[in-house]
């Protein structure tokens, strides 16, 4: 479970043992049926916030995904930002189903921060992208640069990000979350080769979403 949850968790769960105590004392359907609810709440919340441990031995090319989800758009667009030309994009929509614990793609220095307030258009619309709240992380590695976005989405209203500039990325280790379904966009330059395919699955600190090419 991810610390990041537990105040989540905590709450619902009070509010569920207090709305069960009230069922007890002044039994009636509609408090029952709130009870149910809010249990199943509870429950889901626990069942939300897991963090599984990841493991990833591959090479030291490889730019892992720092999410969970599903691969929605592979695309040359261009970044007016961070590389200032055009780069590929990959998008991985997280739903809630997903874990939601994200991790860094690669090892580096964060080089690149920015935090954005918007709109809550549902994740998988590409709209989201540019008009969705998001935090905008660029790190500069020894193989190259890489630019990610954590966006939130139509049920997603908190993002969570403990990188900063100055900051030494690990690839594979934590750095936040989303709550409740959201997208996280990759972007790379053309010293990358993408490794994943269309509505292909992927698993944070476990699936290759691209590699940088070897100068060997």
């Amino acid at each position: 479970m991810t610390k990041d949850g537990l105040s989540f968790i905590v709450g619902t769960f009070v509010i569920t043992a207090a709305i069960w105590l009230g069922w007890y004392v002044f039994p009636n359907p509609f408090v029952l049926v709130l009870a149910l609810i809010f249990s199943f709440f509870s429950l889901f919340n626990l069942w939300f916030f897991r963090d599984p441990e990841r493991n990833f031995s591959g090479d030291e090319n490889d730019i892992i995904s720092p999410a969970d989800g599903t691969v929605i758009k592979i695309d040359r667009v261009y970044d007016d930002e961070y590389f200032k030309k055009e780069v590929t994009l990959v998008s991985v929509f997280m739903s809630v189903f997903n874990v939601h614990v994200n991790r860094f793609p690669v090892s580096g220095k964060v080089d690149y921060f920015d935090y954005r307030k918007g709109k809550f258009k549902a994740a998988f619309n590409h709209l989201a992208s540019a008009e969705n709240e998001q935090t905008v992380i660029g790190i500069k590695s020894d193989k190259g640069k890489v630019l990610f976005k954590q966006v939130a989405g139509l049920i997603a209203r908190r993002i969570i990000c403990r990188a900063k500039i100055g900051d030494s990325a690990v690839r594979g280790e934590r750095f936040g979350m989303i709550r409740y379904g959201s997208r996280v966009d990759l972007y790379f330059e053309d010293n990358v080769t993408v490794k994943v395919k269309m509505k292909q699955k992927v698993t944070a600190g476990e699936t290759v979403i691209a590699s940088f090419i070897s100068d060997k």
